[in-house]
């Protein structure tokens, strides 16, 4: 006999799962009974926090969904804060967890890891939450989490099994890969609206957000197409290649580009939510002038902050593509657009603070040192402020979790579960070290599985962002100033190499031996000083 758990892992694999983030428990043991038989390799975090930071950057990283095994309980109220983030920027994410018996349910009978109804508390995290009752729903469950993933706005799935459904036997159950791989199409007559507005329109502009970054050519050929200054939320990045002559790159939040946008008479939105850590982070509220054409491939998203004009509900590299097609022998007048991007990318970097300017030349230097490099980046403030300087090469190469949920503590795990789906690639970590103390025991799973990975500890010796928020607003700085420990000593306990550069050239002498280390190296970086350096 083989158990419902044991095909699960069967049925994983058909489905192209190669990777397991989980940390055993006595209620997940037998999810693992089926591994050694499997392709799926696991991998153990110190947290079920960091296995799900983990999955989100690896799905990043790899454009594909890796899955978690998480024990009832704890396992579950500890993941929550990953799926959070990964739910709010649309990162797929598979979660197994196990449950308590399912005659045991709801009873409130003290069982161990019990909770009055953990479906419905991580349902507010995940596309859906599903409780698997009998095994033969197996199949039919996991076809409907892929058919999320690959058709439709990805997002983390939960499936729940209870301790009797795991060992259930499961013999009979189809292990094949029932998969949609489609996507939605563009109604023709809706892209033929928006090309009439688009070709008449007298000031276009264009904002494209993380729903494009699986389409870079298509958004390129539709930008040039349609000659329009555009910028890129965070998620964006990449998709279009750095100082492109229509790229404002991430100055969409700076008052002279916002400016422009809300005088547009036609504003062209695709795969993004307008939301405000993108596009008003440093006003109340996002105001467009003009008429409003969205492409998204969620219905709701369409009417979002933002009412269109024309809403086109469908996978953004289909309809970029029938929008460009549409658009076929508009002549826009290149060079007066190309004037308004350099004029615009000059005002907005003037409107910088000289903080964040020095961390655009600091992320530079990291680029230049590690061509090709991922960074993935926590709430810190050169995180705050590669938002609106850097520009990475490619998509999905700057990720962080400053935008939307806003967690603390992703950058390090998220950059080992980068790492392990790109080796080929360098990967950094970006961190302050008031979010570092979030996840630091993630450190000895870099260690144990010789990751080299540059870990950036951006040290102002207390949560920085925010006491300066405070001090702006005249709020007495009150629980911001935490006591720093040793991170050099830390790093090495947990068997790291440490260093703390005193010049930008031993910075970026670290850098490089960092990223070609057996292991993980942590270079803290002394914010007065390198604000001197690159400033």
């Amino acid at each position: 006999m083989k158990t419902c758990g044991e095909v699960l892992v069967e049925i994983l694999e058909a489905y192209g799962i190669d990777t397991v983030f989980g940390i055993p428990g006595v209620h997940t043991v037998e999810l693992y009974r089926g591994l050694p038989n499997s392709n799926l390799t696991h991998y153990t975090p110190r947290h079920e926090q960091g296995a799900g930071f983990m999955a989100d950057g690896y799905a990043r990283a790899a454009g594909r969904p890796a899955a978690c095994f998480i024990i009832s309980g704890p396992g579950m109220t500890n993941i929550a804060t990953a799926m959070g983030q990964a739910y709010a920027d649309s990162i797929p994410m598979l979660v197994i967890s196990s449950v308590n018996s399912s005659h045991e349910l709801g009873l409130g009978e003290g069982r161990l890891h019990e909770l009055p109804d953990q479906s419905a508390l991580i349902s507010g995290v995940s596309v859906f939450s599903h409780r698997v009752l009998r095994a033969a729903e197996l199949p039919g469950v996991v076809a409907r989490a892929f058919a999320v993933f690959e058709s439709a706005r990805p997002g983390p799935v939960h499936i729940e099994l209870p301790l009797d459904v795991i060992t259930a036997s499961a013999d009979g159950l189809s292990r094949a890969a029932h998969r949609t791989r489609s996507k939605p199409g563009p109604d023709p007559a809706a892209i033929e609206r928006a090309a009439a507005l688009l070709r008449a329109a007298a000031q276009p502009f264009a904002v494209l957000g993380g729903g494009c970054a699986h389409a870079p050519k298509a958004a390129l050929a539709l930008v040039e197409r349609l000659g329009a200054p555009t910028a890129l939320t965070v998620n964006a990045r990449g998709v279009l290649p750095p100082g492109h002559p229509l790229s404002l790159g991430g100055a969409l939040p700076l008052a002279p580009v916002l400016d422009t946008l809300r005088n547009a008479d036609v504003v062209l939105a695709v795969g993004t939510e307008l939301g405000e850590t993108d596009t008003h982070l440093f006003c109340d509220t996002l105001e467009l002038g003009g008429k409003v054409v969205r492409i998204d491939i969620e219905p709701e998203q369409l009417v979002r902050n933002a009412l269109p004009e024309v809403a086109i509900c469908s996978d953004s590299r289909l309809a970029m593509q029938a929008l460009t097609d549409a658009l076929d022998g508009f002549a826009p007048d290149m060079a007066a657009a190309t004037e308004l991007v350099r004029q615009l990318r000059a005002a907005a970097l003037e409107a910088l603070p000289p903080s964040y300017r020095a961390h655009g030349r600091f992320l530079d230097a990291v680029a230049d040192a590690l061509p090709g490099v991922i960074i993935a980046g926590d709430s810190t403030q050169p995180v705050y402020g590669g938002n609106l300087t850097h520009e990475p090469a490619e998509p999905s190469s700057w990720f962080n979790s400053s935008t939307g949920y806003g967690t603390l503590g992703y950058g390090l795990p998220a950059a080992l579960g980068a790492k392990l789906a790109r080796p080929d690639r360098p990967v950094a970590a970006l961190i302050g070290d008031g979010g570092l103390q979030f996840t630091i025991a993630e450190l000895a799973t870099a260690v144990e599985l010789g990751l080299a990975i540059p870990v950036l500890l951006w040290n102002n010796r207390g949560y920085g962002e925010i006491k300066q928020y405070m001090l702006d607003r005249t709020i007495p700085t009150i629980g911001v100033d935490i006591y720093t420990p040793d991170f050099q000593t830390i790093a090495h306990g947990f068997g790291c190499r440490a260093e703390r550069p005193d010049s930008a050239a031993a910075f970026r002498a670290a850098l490089i031996a960092a990223a070609a280390a057996d292991g993980p190296t942590v270079i803290e970086i002394d914010e007065e000083l390198a604000l001197t350096w690159w400033g």
